[in-house]
Protein backbone atom coordinates (compact mmCIF):
# COMPACT_ATOMS: atom_id res chain seq x y z
CA UNK A 1 0.00 0.00 0.00
CA UNK A 2 1.45 3.43 -0.90
CA UNK A 3 2.72 5.27 2.10
CA UNK A 4 0.53 8.29 1.50
CA UNK A 5 -2.59 6.12 1.47
CA UNK A 6 -1.55 4.82 4.86
CA UNK A 7 -0.98 8.33 6.14
CA UNK A 8 -4.28 9.85 5.01
CA UNK A 9 -6.54 10.13 7.96
CA UNK A 10 -3.75 9.44 10.45
CA UNK A 11 -2.59 13.01 10.87
CA UNK A 12 -5.47 13.85 13.18
CA UNK A 13 -4.42 10.93 15.35
CA UNK A 14 -0.89 12.29 15.31
CA UNK A 15 -2.12 15.71 16.25
CA UNK A 16 -4.00 14.34 19.21
CA UNK A 17 -1.03 12.43 20.60
CA UNK A 18 1.71 14.98 19.87
CA UNK A 19 1.25 16.74 23.17
CA UNK A 20 3.51 17.45 26.08
CA UNK A 21 4.20 14.19 27.94
CA UNK A 22 3.57 16.13 31.13
CA UNK A 23 0.03 17.19 30.33
CA UNK A 24 1.02 20.77 31.04
CA UNK A 25 1.38 23.74 28.67
CA UNK A 26 3.99 23.31 26.80
CA UNK A 27 15.45 7.29 -12.83
CA UNK A 28 17.06 5.48 -14.79
CA UNK A 29 15.01 3.89 -17.59
CA UNK A 30 15.12 0.12 -17.97
CA UNK A 31 15.56 -1.78 -21.22
CA UNK A 32 12.84 -1.20 -23.84
CA UNK A 33 9.92 -3.62 -23.80
CA UNK A 34 9.79 -5.84 -26.94
CA UNK A 35 6.93 -4.90 -29.27
CA UNK A 36 6.15 -8.57 -29.93
CA UNK A 37 5.93 -11.15 -27.17
CA UNK A 38 7.32 -14.58 -28.20
CA UNK A 39 4.50 -17.12 -28.53
CA UNK A 40 5.92 -19.25 -25.71
CA UNK A 41 5.91 -16.39 -23.24
CA UNK A 42 3.13 -16.19 -20.71
CA UNK A 43 1.81 -13.00 -19.12
CA UNK A 44 3.59 -11.96 -15.94
CA UNK A 45 1.51 -11.98 -12.76
CA UNK A 46 -0.11 -8.64 -12.04
CA UNK A 47 1.78 -8.27 -8.77
CA UNK A 48 5.21 -8.70 -10.39
CA UNK A 49 5.24 -5.26 -12.01
CA UNK A 50 8.45 -3.32 -11.46
CA UNK A 51 8.72 0.36 -12.28
CA UNK A 52 11.35 1.28 -14.87
CA UNK A 53 12.42 4.29 -12.80
CA UNK A 54 13.26 4.88 -9.19
CA UNK A 55 14.09 7.71 -6.81
CA UNK A 56 17.69 8.20 -5.76
CA UNK A 57 18.60 6.36 -2.60
CA UNK A 58 19.93 8.41 0.29
CA UNK A 59 21.24 7.43 3.70
CA UNK A 60 19.13 7.44 6.84
CA UNK A 61 18.82 10.72 8.76
CA UNK A 62 20.64 10.78 12.09
CA UNK A 63 20.75 14.41 13.26
CA UNK A 64 18.77 17.65 12.93
CA UNK A 65 20.42 21.07 13.16
CA UNK A 66 18.62 24.42 13.10
CA UNK A 67 21.23 26.97 14.21
CA UNK A 68 18.77 29.87 14.47
CA UNK A 69 16.75 27.91 17.04
CA UNK A 70 19.80 26.41 18.79
CA UNK A 71 18.61 22.96 17.80
CA UNK A 72 21.36 20.38 17.41
CA UNK A 73 20.00 16.94 18.23
CA UNK A 74 20.19 13.34 17.21
CA UNK A 75 17.15 11.97 15.37
CA UNK A 76 15.24 8.83 16.23
CA UNK A 77 13.04 6.80 13.88
CA UNK A 78 9.28 6.91 14.35
CA UNK A 79 6.87 4.31 12.98
CA UNK A 80 3.21 3.53 13.45
CA UNK A 81 1.50 2.37 16.62
CA UNK A 82 -0.78 -0.70 16.57
CA UNK A 83 -3.81 1.61 16.28
CA UNK A 84 -2.35 3.22 13.14
CA UNK A 85 -1.37 6.52 14.73
CA UNK A 86 2.17 7.81 14.36
CA UNK A 87 4.60 7.35 17.20
CA UNK A 88 5.98 10.39 18.97
CA UNK A 89 9.36 10.79 20.65
CA UNK A 90 9.58 9.59 24.21
CA UNK A 91 12.16 12.26 25.06
CA UNK A 92 10.98 15.86 24.66
CA UNK A 93 14.51 17.00 23.83
CA UNK A 94 14.90 14.63 20.87
CA UNK A 95 12.96 14.92 17.57
CA UNK A 96 11.95 11.95 15.44
CA UNK A 97 11.73 11.27 11.71
CA UNK A 98 8.67 9.42 10.40
CA UNK A 99 10.29 6.42 8.70
CA UNK A 100 7.21 5.55 6.64
CA UNK A 101 7.86 8.58 4.43
CA UNK A 102 10.73 9.83 2.26
CA UNK A 103 14.18 10.27 3.72
CA UNK A 104 15.43 13.86 3.81
CA UNK A 105 16.80 14.57 0.34
CA UNK A 106 14.52 12.13 -1.48
CA UNK A 107 11.62 13.54 -3.53
CA UNK A 108 8.64 14.14 -1.27
CA UNK A 109 8.05 15.43 2.25
CA UNK A 110 10.33 14.17 5.00
CA UNK A 111 8.45 14.70 8.27
CA UNK A 112 10.12 15.35 11.61
CA UNK A 113 8.10 15.53 14.83
CA UNK A 114 9.10 17.03 18.15
CA UNK A 115 7.60 18.09 21.47
CA UNK A 116 7.14 21.68 22.58
CA UNK A 117 7.66 20.98 26.29
CA UNK A 118 7.55 18.43 29.09
CA UNK A 119 7.55 18.17 32.87
CA UNK A 120 11.25 18.94 32.87
CA UNK A 121 11.02 22.08 30.75
CA UNK A 122 11.07 23.19 27.10
CA UNK A 123 11.01 20.65 24.29
CA UNK A 124 13.21 20.61 21.21
CA UNK A 125 10.66 22.57 19.15
CA UNK A 126 9.65 25.08 21.83
CA UNK A 127 10.61 28.01 19.57
CA UNK A 128 9.51 26.57 16.25
CA UNK A 129 6.63 29.02 16.06
CA UNK A 130 9.15 31.89 16.06
CA UNK A 131 11.15 30.68 13.06
CA UNK A 132 11.39 33.06 10.09
CA UNK A 133 11.27 32.25 6.37
CA UNK A 134 14.76 31.64 5.07
CA UNK A 135 15.93 29.87 8.22
CA UNK A 136 18.32 27.01 7.48
CA UNK A 137 17.52 23.48 8.68
CA UNK A 138 20.10 20.76 8.13
CA UNK A 139 19.67 16.99 8.38
CA UNK A 140 22.85 14.97 8.74
CA UNK A 141 22.75 11.45 7.34
CA UNK A 142 24.42 8.18 8.28
CA UNK A 143 26.90 8.35 5.37
CA UNK A 144 28.22 11.76 6.45
CA UNK A 145 26.21 13.76 3.91
CA UNK A 146 23.84 16.59 4.82
CA UNK A 147 20.47 17.55 3.35
CA UNK A 148 19.89 21.31 3.60
CA UNK A 149 16.53 23.04 3.60
CA UNK A 150 15.24 26.61 3.90
CA UNK A 151 12.03 27.19 5.80
CA UNK A 152 9.48 28.96 3.63
CA UNK A 153 6.45 29.19 5.90
CA UNK A 154 5.29 28.47 9.43
CA UNK A 155 1.61 27.81 10.12
CA UNK A 156 -0.45 27.23 13.25
CA UNK A 157 -3.57 25.15 12.70
CA UNK A 158 -6.20 23.58 14.93
CA UNK A 159 -5.56 19.89 15.48
CA UNK A 160 -9.08 19.17 14.29
CA UNK A 161 -8.17 20.78 10.93
CA UNK A 162 -4.71 19.30 10.43
CA UNK A 163 -3.69 19.76 6.73
CA UNK A 164 -2.82 16.13 5.97
CA UNK A 165 -2.40 16.67 2.23
CA UNK A 166 -0.09 19.65 2.68
CA UNK A 167 2.11 17.86 5.18
CA UNK A 168 2.21 14.33 3.76
CA UNK A 169 1.16 14.78 0.12
CA UNK A 170 3.73 13.63 -2.47
CA UNK A 171 5.94 16.10 -4.31
CA UNK A 172 8.59 15.82 -7.02
CA UNK A 173 11.13 17.82 -5.04
CA UNK A 174 12.69 17.09 -1.65
CA UNK A 175 10.88 18.97 1.10
CA UNK A 176 10.89 18.97 4.89
CA UNK A 177 8.06 19.35 7.41
CA UNK A 178 8.66 20.07 11.10
CA UNK A 179 5.66 19.47 13.35
CA UNK A 180 4.98 20.25 17.01
CA UNK A 181 2.20 21.49 19.29
CA UNK A 182 1.16 25.06 19.87
CA UNK A 183 -1.58 27.48 20.74
CA UNK A 184 -3.46 27.33 24.02
CA UNK A 185 -3.39 24.35 26.35
CA UNK A 186 -6.55 22.29 26.96
CA UNK A 187 -6.31 21.08 30.55
CA UNK A 188 -9.30 18.79 30.14
CA UNK A 189 -7.61 16.75 27.40
CA UNK A 190 -4.05 17.32 28.58
CA UNK A 191 -2.83 18.59 25.22
CA UNK A 192 -2.43 21.70 23.13
CA UNK A 193 -5.26 22.68 20.85
CA UNK A 194 -3.12 23.47 17.79
CA UNK A 195 -0.18 22.23 15.76
CA UNK A 196 2.71 24.36 14.56
CA UNK A 197 4.05 23.28 11.16
CA UNK A 198 7.18 24.58 9.45
CA UNK A 199 7.38 23.96 5.69
CA UNK A 200 10.84 23.87 4.09
CA UNK A 201 12.31 23.34 0.63
CA UNK A 202 15.70 22.04 -0.44
CA UNK A 203 18.37 24.72 -0.23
Amino acid sequence: MPVYARITGLAVALALVLAAPSGRPEGAAGPPTPSVVPPAASPAPADSFVSSSSYPSVALPVRLRIPALRVDSRLIDLGLRPDGSIEVPGDASVPGWYDGGPRPGQPGPAVILGHVDSKRGPGVFVDLYRVRPGTLAEVDRADGSTARFRITEVSRVAKTRFPTDLVYGPSLDPTLRLVTCGGSFDHSSGSYRDNVIAFAEAA
